[in-house]
């Protein structure tokens, strides 16, 4: 059935029009690719991946590795396993939501964020605007385990909101789970729906996006790739299945982290994103706006979006363009972007099983980059076998 799944994924893909051309696996030489994810697997960086490459229009490689853990009995992974996105959250549901809400009026990027949410305007957060949030200029701090004070959703923000700053806002750049909580609480304010039926409407539903979801129903576990067993939640309430104990504690869904996805639903997303904000005739975001959130403005960070360091130190490796857009999410995920190659790479894995104290993955995300870019662009040549004398 898992195989039959993935095919049917891939025929998916291969009917999608204007920005996404048919499945052509066999194109490029991926071998080294496959070899690289092989061996990630075997020196435990992560239990399984799924991998989806779209280079100029086209799914050049879509496969998965690995298992659903170590264990040998475990379940076989494909690209219709599901992953907790963790902070790819941030940029695929909370920043494109708050695209649309710029669009429409709803929402002024300059705008200071106490208009939305008045009780945070104090103790030196009264001039933070929504930008600085998006840029993680805001000065908030950057993560707080919650559950040690707060026992509500609504205790939570209240802490948030009585909090102070470590820095000046617009002047320090902090990446800050705090600031996307309060972003997605805003969503909801202003649209008066949950972040999560937001989501749906605006993007998972119109994309065919049937996977990707917040709070993933009982009937979906046994797709979805496990993370460590929390032995930490101190709360006498169920704790929902997303990863991070904050977007737990906000029932699983948050601006920050609680979206689950695969690669398949992913690769539609990102074909939209690099179509200029259009897929099969429907306009999700403007080119403008695109333009707009994905612009340098002298920070690695866009609005949203991490950006390639122009130094070279990035995840995204040493050959992906500096004008390259992407995110990571701490159990294992990534997406980056090159605009000039024409470019999209999707990791998603869970190497947070069984433990987060696992951090292979930091020295394999770039090499497996790299690898990505020498497959398409650099091929290694055919030995030639010099005939007998």
């Amino acid at each position: 059935m898992r195989f039959l799944r993935g095919i049917v994924g891939l025929l998916m893909l291969s009917g999608v029009m204007n920005a996404l051309l048919p499945v052509q696996l066999k194109a490029y030489h991926f071998k080294p690719l496959e070899v690289a994810l092989t061996k990630a697997v075997c020196d435990s960086v992560f239990p399984g991946a799924s991998v989806a490459v779209l280079y100029q229009k086209k799914v050049v490689f879509h496969k998965a590795v690995g298992r659903m853990t170590y264990n040998q009995v475990s379940a076989p992974v494909d690209t219709t396993t599901l992953y907790d996105l963790a902070s790819l959250t941030k940029a695929i549901a909370t920043t494109s939501m708050v695209m649309q809400l710029v669009e429409r009026d709803s929402l002024s990027l300059q705008t200071p964020v106490a208009t939305y949410l008045a009780d945070f305007g104090k103790n030196g957060k009264e001039k933070i605007t929504i930008e600085q949030l998006l840029r993680h200029t805001s000065g908030l701090r950057a993560h707080t385990l919650f559950s040690k004070s707060c026992t509500t959703s609504s205790e939570l923000f209240r802490t948030i909101a009585a909090d102070t700053l470590l820095t000046a806002p617009g002047t320090t750049t902090l990446y800050s789970d705090l600031g996307f909580m309060i972003l997605g609480k805003i969503v909801e304010t202003t649209t008066g729906k949950s972040l999560a039926s937001n989501f749906a409407a605006r993007f998972a539903k119109p994309l065919r996006m049937s996977s990707t979801l917040f709070t993933p129903q009982s009937s979906l576990l046994r797709r979805i790739a496990p993370v460590e067993k929390d032995t930490l939640w101190p709360l006498n309430i169920p704790r929902p299945l997303v990863h991070d104990q904050n977007a737990a504690l906000l029932g699983g869904v948050a601006g920050h982290a609680g979206l689950y996805s695969t690669t398949s639903d992913l690769l539609r997303m990102t074909a939209m994103l690099m179509n200029g904000g259009t897929l099969e005739g429907r306009r999700y975001i403007k080119k403008e706006t695109l333009r707009k959130f994905l612009s340098r403005s002298g920070t690695s960070r866009a609005l949203g979006w991490d950006l390639r360091s122009p130094d070279g130190h990035s995840s995204a490796g040493d050959y992906f363009s500096n004008t390259s857009y992407g995110h990571l999410g701490y159990t294992g995920t990534s997406l980056w972007i090159d605009p000039e190659k024409q470019l999209a790479v999707i990791l998603l894995s869970n190497r947070v099983y069984p433990t987060s104290a696992n951090i292979r993955i930091r020295k394999f995300r770039p090499l497996f980059h790299n690898t990505v870019v020498q497959c398409l662009e650099f091929p290694p040549r055919q030995t030639v076998t010099p005939p007998e004398q």
